[in-house]
């Protein structure tokens, strides 16, 4: 303990000066850069071509255009996430010269795509569920689509503002405002129907916002102990003093640095990526529902699987129903949105619903052979009928107490085969959005480098700072993803650093520590009236042409 306060009390070193930034990228570069994107963008509608004639689905000129145009935008978020978020990756090797300014996006470019590519998806719909239950299931609506666009400009254009200042704001943050002020917005419309906060799924906002909240508190404390343990641990002064000008630190130390880059930029995109796939999910089931609305990659040997596991399901919903009567496919329907909506789905009544529903899709499916052969016109109810009897039953599993194990195995088996047949990403979304994400990186990335590696702490970034941050930075999202929870790149970091500053004895700088809280504080406010405003508009323009 002795030799850790004295290693506390030593003297903090001068500011050192910063990184060289002033790198002229070369002409082939500029073109490669310029080919892929453009690449990537005819991809993906190659892809939605291929996807929608296979199927026998013709896409009028208007709805092609207007599918383009939201893709566009869902991949522009994505890009403008690849700027903003991942600076925060490469700004410490950056400002610990471990690598050239250059060479470290493209690096943090790649391990980003790479993380994208091999990303669980379960974060992809963690989003979705936020949305009001009315608009998921008439996505293809015009209010559905006003959603689409209201929540992804609001989400660019907040993130562009924080950019242009420099503050690391969060992308994460950002979207699940912008997600939130779309379903108040669309309840508040509704006349007073069922209440101005029934269009949002406050349980699962509930969740979803804990991990935001939670992060910039994990970020510091956790980075504060880290950085002690090492100083306890790892005795070698090089790691507490700060790097000379321009001067790549001793070969250990730089591959740790890289590393940690590297788990941070591959956590990032495995995290984040997902976001922008389940968005671009919505757009496809909205504009090409008979390709996109229900997984018709799964083979017809599925079929008599997904039977059985519904014939299991619907006998433990009968045991709960306490001898209500079979309901009507219509009635039933009405009784799951309405369990939703109140997230309220303990009453037999509920329970007759979901027997009843459940029996009608299976006979429905068995009666198709696969979800292969569904015909176009039966796409949008079987879709929708999956998505009813899947959320309304996670809804009443949520409490166990009450089911037998065997119950409860077989309504997670039942679950399970629903997800496969409705939550799934296509290969080629995850391509162009790890592309979107990858390329972003290598562009406008300084702002926020400058930020994070010069104007949180009062000390030039030690090695062991560096370190600290970005281990505790991956961990803590690939932990997240793991969960299919969607965290904040930007915050941990950020207050890892901030955390690492504070155990080196540097202190930290006021003005900047101020505006990080300024922006986390005003990120989802901020966010929820934007994209409540473009609703309201887009809204209204629809309904004011009559379309």
């Amino acid at each position: 303990m002795a030799s850790l306060a004295l290693d506390q009390a030593q003297p903090v070193d001068e500011p050192q000066p910063g990184p060289r930034f002033d790198y002229k990228t070369h002409p082939l570069a500029k073109l490669l850069f310029a080919a892929i994107l453009v690449g990537g963008l005819a991809f993906a509608g190659w892809s939605v071509l291929t996807d929608t004639r296979g199927v026998g689905e013709e896409l009028a000129t208007g709805v092609f255009l207007f599918l383009a145009l939201a893709l566009l935008i869902a991949l522009g978020f994505e890009f403008v996430n690849g700027f903003h978020d991942t600076a925060n990756a490469v700004a410490t090797v950056i400002y610990t010269n471990s690598m050239p300014a250059h060479f470290a996006v493209i690096w943090s470019g790649f391990w980003n795509f790479l993380g994208v590519m091999l990303s669980s998806g379960a974060v992809a719909y963690s989003i979705i569920t936020l949305l009001p239950v009315d608009l998921i299931l008439n996505v293809g609506s015009a209010s559905g689509f006003a959603m689409i666009f209201a929540l992804l400009l609001a989400a660019v254009l907040w993130n562009l503002g924080t950019w242009y200042v420099g503050l690391p704001n969060s992308s994460s943050h950002t979207l699940i405002g912008s997600v939130l002020g779309v379903g108040l917005a669309n309840q508040l419309i509704q006349a007073g129907s069922r209440g101005g906060t029934a269009g949002v799924d406050w349980s699962q906002a509930q969740k979803v916002l804990t991990g935001l909240w939670m992060a910039p508190l994990i970020g510091f404390f956790a980075a504060v102990l880290l950085l002690l343990v090492m100083r306890a641990v790892l005795r070698n002064p090089k790691l507490y003093t700060s790097p000379m000008p321009h001067t790549a630190p001793p070969l250990g130390i730089r591959s740790a640095l890289i590393f940690t880059c590297t788990a941070v930029s591959f956590s990032h995109g495995s995290n984040d990526g997902q976001k922008g796939m389940g968005l671009i999910m919505l757009i496809l089931i909205g504009c090409a529902p008979t390709a996109y609305a229900l997984n018709r990659t799964l083979p017809a040997s599925a079929t008599p699987a997904f039977v059985q596991t519904a014939n299991t399901a619907s006998a433990a919903f009968d045991a709960h129903s306490r001898g209500l009567p079979d309901m009507a496919p219509v009635q039933a329907r009405a009784v799951l949105t309405t369990a939703l909506q109140q997230r309220k789905a303990e009453s037999p009544q509920v329970f007759a619903a979901l027997e009843s529903l459940s029996k009608d899709l299976t006979a429905r499916v068995q009666g198709f052979g696969s979800l292969s052969k569904v015909p176009a016109e039966a796409t949008g109810n079987v879709r929708n009928d999956m998505y009813l009897v899947l959320d309304t039953t996670k809804l009443a599993t949520k409490k166990p107490d009450g089911y037998q194990p065997a119950e409860l195995k077989a309504l997670t088996e039942y679950q399970k085969s629903l997800e496969a047949g409705t939550r799934f990403i296509p290969l080629w979304v995850k391509i162009v959005v790890a592309l979107a994400l990858g390329l972003g990186t290598m562009i406008g990335w300084k702002r926020i480098v400058v930020t994070v590696g010069e104007k949180i702490g009062k000390q030039h970034m030690t090695y062991a700072m560096g370190a600290s941050a970005e281990l505790v930075a991956a961990g803590t999202i690939l932990a997240a993803d793991r969960f299919g929870l969607p965290v904040s790149t930007t915050h941990i970091l950020s207050s890892g650093v901030a955390g690492a500053s504070v155990a080196s004895g540097a202190g930290l700088q006021a003005r900047t520590v101020r505006n990080l809280a300024l922006a986390w504080l005003l990120t989802l406010p901020a966010a929820m009236l934007l994209s409540g405003g473009l609703y309201w508009l887009m809204l209204s323009a629809v309904r004011a042409l009559g379309l």
